[in-house]
């Protein structure tokens, strides 16, 4: 999603540089009640005591237990992270939408445990599967899932799972063990640590959404999700049945990354014990009628983009192209590329090598060299001007000896003026690897190029539509009519929730796509 703009204020910018403030691991509880007998010395049983003073009490459990981020830092860290994610995805507009889950998410924090907070929940222009949630009342939903759920029920008990990870302070729990163990997390795609300083994936932000709750806390948020979903009265045998969406969605994901699962383990026999839970608490609401809002649902995404949107840069046939700004470049054969707002990263299997490409802040060649070679701290062993397909261009060699391996890290820049803004592409490799990798950069880096070809610049996202079936008959006959191909049969089944054999009867609400403008 390549857009190289601030969607926060509007303005060109810089790709974002974000500081690696807090980072975090897998939730851990630690017991507080820890045996002052045993201190040996002054320092110990002052450590003790800070460890005494940081107890308190969970509001989903009542326990106590370790907690060394007050409420006021964990508020901090959300909203500091939030402008950050933002970024990093952009929104999805969708007034309609937007609308729909700030309604059910505040309708189900004043439930929650903890109403106090304030609340905030934004849908997030991905394509990715996934839901995620920071400290402090910071829920995103990306139009990926978006498109994934077949009803409101299915919402609203993955809402309440992620509430539910707000709630029961999961986040804040691995921060706390963060700070005794300093173990740190990168997020991004998978390249090198040493790496990460270029890649712009070490930010607070984005280590919060990529980080792995334990097995335990994804149970406790299941559990949460049942009960704050029931409670506003949505039938949450529908979000079990999601979990099986989510299991096919993961056998098929491949690359791209992150999904829910693997942002959100699995627990063993998760389906049944969430259908389990929820008709016990049914039980509790057994005068209360249930809803699941299927074709008020659907009929609200119809229309809604569906995979990558071309508008905001896209892969074809070994090739990046970019419809709004205009250029193209190869795309090394074979390598993974994963795309935002703020830059398009590249790298191989095994992550040794990268290659990124960045938008500088500055209007000129000279003075983006300059503010280049200041953020990167990195010995220059050459420099050379050229013409890079008609485009002024400087290219930059380098050097830096990592620390924490002892390797060498050889660096190869190109800064290519083009359409008032300059363009940086930057490759990097270990010393010993450069040699190999080096022919992919110059591929990558001579071949930016305008962009001139109107079906390239032309093309139109895949929208979901929302169809009704004419008569009863199999999902995949169904399908097949409305003209989906064989190779995508499954897909669609998945995207409906469905199995290909299942009978869908007359005037049944059903899932596909087109091409083109949503809905006037």
């Amino acid at each position: 999603m390549l857009i190289f703009k601030n969607k926060l204020n509007g303005n060109w910018s810089n790709s974002l540089r974000f500081s690696p403030y807090y980072k975090t691991t897998t939730a851990m509880s630690i017991s507080c009640h820890l045996d002052r007998h045993s201190a040996l010395h002054i320092g110990l049983l002052a450590f003790i005591a800070i460890l005494l003073a940081s107890c308190a009490t969970n509001p989903v459990t009542g326990k106590k237990e370790l907690m060394l981020l007050s409420k006021g830092q964990e508020q901090q860290m959300g909203m500091e992270s939030d402008p950050q994610i933002v970024a990093a995805y952009g929104l999805y507009e969708d007034a309609d939408l937007q609308r729909f889950i700030n309604a059910k998410g505040q309708l189900m924090a004043r439930v929650s445990h903890r109403p106090d907070l304030k609340y905030e929940f934004k849908v997030l222009d991905s394509p990715v599967v996934n839901a995620f949630a920071l400290p402090g009342g910071y829920v995103y939903f990306t139009r990926g899932i978006m498109a994934h759920f077949n009803n409101e029920a299915e919402f609203a008990g993955v809402l309440g799972h992620e509430i539910g990870h707000i709630t029961a302070r999961h986040s804040a729990r691995q921060y706390s063990r963060q700070m005794l163990g300093q173990i740190g997390l990168i997020a991004g795609i998978v390249v090198s640590p040493e790496f990460a300083q270029f890649a712009d994936v070490a930010s607070q932000g984005l280590s919060l959404l990529f980080l792995k709750y334990g097995r335990d806390a994804e149970s406790e948020s299941d559990r949460l999700g049942v009960e704050y979903s029931t409670k506003i009265g949505y039938d949450a045998r529908e979000m079990a049945d999601f979990f099986q969406t989510l299991g096919r969605l993961s056998d098929q994901a491949g690359g791209r990354l992150p999904t829910f699962l693997s942002t959100h383990p699995d627990p063993a026999n998760r389906y049944q014990n969430t259908r389990q839970q929820a008709q016990q608490w049914q039980q509790r609401y057994s005068n209360q009628r249930l809803e699941v809002g299927r074709d008020s649902y659907l009929r609200m995404i119809d229309g809604l983009i569906y995979g990558e949107d071309p508008r905001q840069g896209y892969v074809e046939g070994n090739a990046f192209y970019h419809p709004e700004l205009l250029f193209f470049f190869p795309v090394p054969n074979a390598w993974k590329t994963v795309n935002s707002p703020s830059q398009v990263q590249m790298a191989p299997e095994g992550g040794e090598a990268l290659l990124v490409l960045t938008l500088s802040g500055q209007p000129t060649l000279q003075r983006a060299e300059e503010a280049f070679l200041q953020q990167y701290n990195f010995q220059v062993t050459g420099r050379q001007n050229k013409q890079v397909n008609g485009l002024p261009a400087r290219f930059i060699s380098g050097q830096q000896a990592d620390a924490q391996s002892g390797q060498v890290i050889q660096l190869k820049a190109a800064l290519i003026e083009y359409g008032g803004r300059v363009y940086q592409l930057l490759g990097m490799a270990y010393q010993a690897q450069y040699s190999k990798y080096e022919p992919q950069f110059d591929r990558t880096m001579n071949g930016f190029a305008r962009l001139t070809d109107s079906g390239k610049i032309n093309a139109a996202p895949e929208r979901i539509k929302i169809v009704e079936a004419s008569r009863g008959g199999s999902l995949e006959s169904l399908l097949r009519q409305q003209g989906v191909p064989a190779s995508r049969l499954e897909e669609f089944a998945i995207l409906n929730g469905m199995s290909l054999d299942d009978m869908v009867a007359a005037g049944t609400l059903f899932k596909v796509t087109q091409k083109g403008s949503p809905r006037p």
